[in-house]
């Protein structure tokens, strides 16, 4: 059990303050919600009714959609793009264990199944990150419309009028306001964190150079 703690500590602890903040969200959205009933006279909504409505559930998947965006760009631009200095990047001037040919280990009995079957499945099994985070961004992204939409039917009935459609959502200015609102801060985020790692440390951490390397040694090794 210790063994199994310090292997997946990282997992654990992020999944942790995972729960921690959406338990967070829901209670002080919930919290919201009822506040602005209560000011307006309208009955006020249970936990489970707040849980299933259409605003708690487009501000979920508008951050979900954002993180898994920001984390498809950072994925496949690092395998072509660079930035010399940072450990965020390959290094431009030499061979990279990453660019590698799978098929060059497909002897190898501790390879992944994928590389030793070769062919389209390795082929695949190369893009498999980048196509994971692109799936679970695209499936965000029609969550958090759905549901911004069911949000802008709700107020639109209470104003008596009618209820846009998924694709009318789609086209308003609303709903991309929502999203480039945390697209923007992700992008800048990421491009910060490549920078700035040129030159600062983080002792212990992968995602920095050695605390002694050199502004100009590219790549976390």
């Amino acid at each position: 059990m210790k063994t199994f703690l310090r292997d997946n500590s990282l997992t654990l602890v992020l999944m942790s303050l995972f729960l921690v903040s959406l338990v967070g969200q829901v209670f002080s959205g919930l919290g919201v919600e009822n506040q602005q009933r209560s000011e307006h006279g309208e009955a006020l909504v249970g936990l489970a009714e707040f849980l299933r409505g259409g605003q708690f559930l487009s501000t979920l998947f508008e951050n979900w959609e954002s993180e898994f965006l920001q984390m498809w760009a950072y994925v496949t631009l690092t395998a072509f793009l660079f930035q010399r200095g940072s450990p965020e990047s390959k290094d431009p001037d030499k061979e990279n264990p990453q660019d590698r040919d799978p098929a060059l280990d497909a002897d190898k009995p501790d390879a992944p199944w994928p590389v030793r079957a070769g062919g389209f499945v390795r082929a695949l099994y190369g893009q498999s990150l980048g196509l994971a985070m692109m799936i679970l961004f695209v499936i965000s992204f029609w969550l958090h419309l759905a549901n911004s939409a069911r949000h802008a039917g709700e107020e639109a009935q209470q104003h008596g009028q009618a209820p846009p459609s998924v694709m009318e959502h789609l086209g308003s200015p609303e709903f991309w306001f929502e999203s480039f609102q945390n697209w923007q801060s992700e992008f800048l985020s990421t491009a910060v964190l490549v920078v700035v790692a040129i030159v600062l440390r983080q002792r212990g951490s992968p995602e920095s150079k050695p605390v002694s390397a050199p502004h100009s040694q590219t790549g976390a090794g």
